[in-house]
């Protein structure tokens, strides 16, 4: 029987999402805040916003497109590409827009979902699926005086539309994967350009490539043979991240050691300054924070119109930021200082078995089994959850196979004709167990390492610990002996 689906969120996760349901035969119903799909593609537009996967490897594989204008797909044209998803496979029904849930309920003697919208209304489902996503709510830091700032400011997910930096003094305030995007376009145009580096980040070769007008023009008239072509390639891509990338994420010395030299000799060859090389080499090992990809970040900072300051910002003031350094005026102030990743503050309420709600039950910190399921919550299953995310290949793929998983999990409730399915608690811990005695190995785990990947209290919830591959075999099947069925 074909299971009513509430999908929450209309970024890439909730259309895959929505896609394969509804070629397995169910039905879905697409609830989505803003007034268009995409997520993170949609809510970014700051300048050089970038993906920092190859296109051919983030796009969907039942969902190829041989027409990407760059090899790293710029944010702009994924927007379009999650929007094509919407005539390609015919969901314009199954959405609603402008519509967000701000809360879902269990209701244990239907077996179903009760579903509250922004717009008032309630409906049911027998599966909730959140794809919220987690890099979507952004961050400030705790400097003082930030609204004493005399002249413009934001976050660069909120980018203002229609923004004119030329001849302006700009701060922008971090340096890490969304600074190093926005930092080359700004230096182009701006009077002068100070870029406030609390940490330095190791970066490696982007190597991006225009997909010439002949190439496109090749591949538009032999779509046969361009899709052929794309899956080898995507293919071979997705083999060298998952079995070579991933050793820079080992523990071990060796294991990151050419991906150290790699790093090393890209700053060398960029930045020939030694004192401005010596602020830009990381302190830690390479793997630990997100490495970057990026062809012009170092070549920007070498401009005569850019200042890198690495002395700790003391406050904000009226004119500018304040460092020990002295007063440096800005008239535009950006904060590229990423998002909220360990408190998965979700914008709307979950309440599961007895009422009991997912802030309740992930107050020391989010865990879900495989990422997808959390034990007192049936027919649940979240997209890029706790312990999904990646360092070295496509998130694509990884929701791809979380949308099988649960795609398997409804089939064999229909199977055994039972109505929901639920992780026991018993199995949620043996998972939590496997898991962090992998991560112990990566360096993620190391003592020294600090990043968003890893919380307050030391516990890794953001990454994957292990390849793609792995967590291909992970949710392969439905351990029976994990998940039960009623």
């Amino acid at each position: 029987m074909a299971k009513r689906i509430a999908i929450v969120g209309a970024g890439m996760g909730g259309l895959c999402a929505a896609i394969l349901a509804r070629q397995a035969g169910h039905q879905v119903t697409i609830y989505e805040h803003a007034e268009s799909v995409g997520g993170t593609w949609r809510a970014n537009r700051y300048p050089g916003v970038a993906c920092d996967v190859p296109a051919i490897l983030y796009q969907f594989s039942f969902a190829p497109n041989p027409l990407w204008s760059h090899h790293f797909a710029r944010g702009a044209e994924i927007h379009d590409y999650a929007r094509s998803l919407i005539d390609q496979f015919a969901l314009a029904d199954s959405l609603r827009l402008n519509e967000g849930v701000t809360r879902a309920s269990w209701d244990e003697s239907t077996r179903q979902w009760t579903i509250e919208t922004e717009q008032g209304a309630r409906d049911t489902a027998d599966v909730l699926v959140p794809a919220l996503g987690q890099l979507s709510r952004p961050t400030f830091p705790a400097i003082g005086g930030v609204d004493d700032f005399a002249g413009a400011k934001w976050h660069a997910a909120d980018w203002p539309d229609g923004t004119d930096l030329t001849g302006k003094r700009v701060g922008v305030i971090g340096s890490a994967a969304s600074a190093v995007q926005l930092i080359p376009e700004i230096a182009k145009v701006a009077g002068h350009l100070t870029v406030f580096q609390r940490t330095a980040n190791w970066c490696v070769p982007r190597n991006d490539q225009p997909v010439t007008p002949e190439a496109k023009m090749l591949l538009a008239t032999n779509i046969d043979v361009a899709m052929r072509l794309g899956a080898m390639q995507r293919q071979m891509l997705f083999d060298q991240a998952d079995n070579f990338s991933w050793q820079a994420f080992q523990w071990t010395p060796e294991g990151r050691a050419a991906f150290t030299r790699t790093a090393l000799d890209h700053l060398a060859a960029q930045v020939p300054d030694d004192a401005l090389r010596a602020k830009l080499t990381p302190d830690y090992p390479i793997g630990c924070k997100r490495v970057l990809l990026t062809d012009d970040y170092y070549p920007a900072l070498v401009r005569d119109n850019v200042t890198l300051e690495t002395a700790p910002i003391e406050r904000i003031e009226r004119a500018g930021v304040r460092t020990r350094d002295g007063v440096h005026d800005l008239d535009v102030l950006v904060f590229a200082t990423g998002f909220e990743t360990t408190q998965w503050n979700w914008s709307m309420d979950v309440a599961g078995r007895g009422g009991k709600t997912l802030t309740e039950t992930w107050r020391e910190g989010p865990e879900a089994y495989l990422g997808i399921m959390v034990s007192g919550f049936p027919n649940m299953f979240i997209l890029y959850g706790p312990n999904t995310n990646l360092g070295h290949n496509s998130i694509s793929f990884m929701i791809e196979t979380q949308v099988n998983y649960m795609l398997k999990t409804l089939a064999a409730l229909e199977a055994e004709g039972a109505a929901a399915a639920d992780v026991t608690a018993d199995g949620q811990e043996r998972f939590y167990q496997r898991i962090e005695q992998s991560l112990a190995g990566t360096v993620w785990a190391d003592p020294h390492c600090n990043s968003w990947y890893k919380a307050a209290n030391g516990r890794i919830y953001q990454n994957w610990s292990g390849n793609c591959a792995s967590y291909v075999e992970a949710t392969a099947t439905v351990d029976r002996a994990e998940v039960a069925f009623a």
